[in-house]
């Protein structure tokens, strides 16, 4: 269970370390986005329609969004001592990320090279540079003198710096979501100290899942059996279909997603990850919790980008109101 809270006030103080909700140890990138009306076969070459850099790497996405609600936040990470590191960390304090824990290492920050055709679907690749040097023992200092409710982890870091987070997490009763993204197998310690365990469709075959078919009693088996064999509470995002919750032992439930008009899917699943530990720091059931994620996902489809796209301070702090009075919240996302 998380450590007691009190209830998130829409204004952090950034000097009281006592206050953290949310710490995510995890990659900060910096965004180099390519629209075409579609994506180039092998060999081939087409023309964009437009570039766009901004912000981005799966921590920072989901430590931005979750600023948004109100709570406080803080990261843990690693950028080069390039300018695009003395960017990204600008960036998070602007976002209202605390950004005491980003460290400096000599060399390049990360940069994502992304593309998205004319449905808003995307294709990645990362170069992590600093982010392999996030060190262990600097993610679980942090997570001892921060005292968050929620961390949150992903695979753009080293899996042993997420593994102490996860551990000092656990010695203080924090709960701990791991996104698994890029997909790959996952490190039994890490397996061990996590309690939400947050894939995609693709990441949920890449640790070890079956492929999802879209038939609720078939999806549901696939989920069981996967939660069963890695001891872990399992929440699958699946697009536009929303999301299947399943705690360790219990039973599958579904979570629709408000219909939206999607234009950009980049950093949906990060907006997914951001406000789920936001609901659960936030004192929501999972279930609650989960369905803000699918609002938050949608409602950042309408718009391009990746933190450029999610919702507004005013508006994330009403999606939470909306969760906490188990509003559907479908007016968020209709585009």
């Amino acid at each position: 269970m998380s450590n007691p809270r009190p209830e998130p006030s829409g204004v952090p103080d950034p000097g009281d370390p006592s206050a953290t909700d949310v710490l995510v140890i995890g990659s900060t990138m910096v965004d180099l986005i390519a629209y075409a009306a579609r994506l180039p076969e092998d060999g081939e070459t087409v023309f964009g329609e437009r570039f766009v850099q901004g912000f981005g790497g799966k921590g920072a996405n989901q430590a931005v969004m979750a600023a948004r609600f109100g709570v406080a936040v803080a990261m843990v990470g690693m950028v080069g001592d390039d300018s695009n590191g003395r960017l990204i960390v600008d960036n998070l304090g602007a976002q209202g990320v605390r950004a005491d824990d980003v460290g400096v290492a000599a060399g390049s920050s990360g940069v994502a090279p992304i593309w998205v055709d004319a449905s808003g679907m995307n294709q990645i690749i990362i170069i992590p540079g600093a982010n392999r040097l996030v060190r262990p023992a600097a993610a679980a200092a942090a997570v001892e003198r921060l005292r968050p409710a929620v961390v949150v982890g992903q695979f753009e870091i080293p899996q042993a710096a997420t593994i102490a987070a996860f551990g000092a997490a656990r010695r203080l009763g924090a709960v701990t979501v791991l996104n698994p993204a890029p997909g790959g197998a996952i490190e039994p310690d890490l397996l061990a100290v996590t309690d939400w365990l947050v894939p995609n469709e693709t990441e949920f075959v890449l640790i070890g899942g079956r492929a999802l078919t879209g038939i609720a009693a078939e999806e549901a088996a696939a989920i069981a059996l996967l939660g069963d064999a890695l001891d872990v509470s399992l929440l699958v995002t699946l697009g536009g279909r929303g999301a299947a919750l399943r705690p360790r032992a219990g039973d599958v439930s579904w979570i629709a997603a408000p219909e939206a008009r999607a234009i950009d899917t980049t950093g949906a699943g990060d907006a997914f990850v951001g406000a789920f530990a936001v609901g659960l720091a936030a004192g929501l059931d999972p279930h609650a919790a989960a369905a803000l994620g699918c609002v938050a996902a949608s409602d950042s489809v309408v718009r391009a980008g990746t933190q450029s796209s999610y919702a507004a301070p005013e508006i994330a702090t009403q999606m939470l109101i909306a969760a906490r009075a188990g509003d559907t919240n479908d007016r968020f996302a209709d585009g």
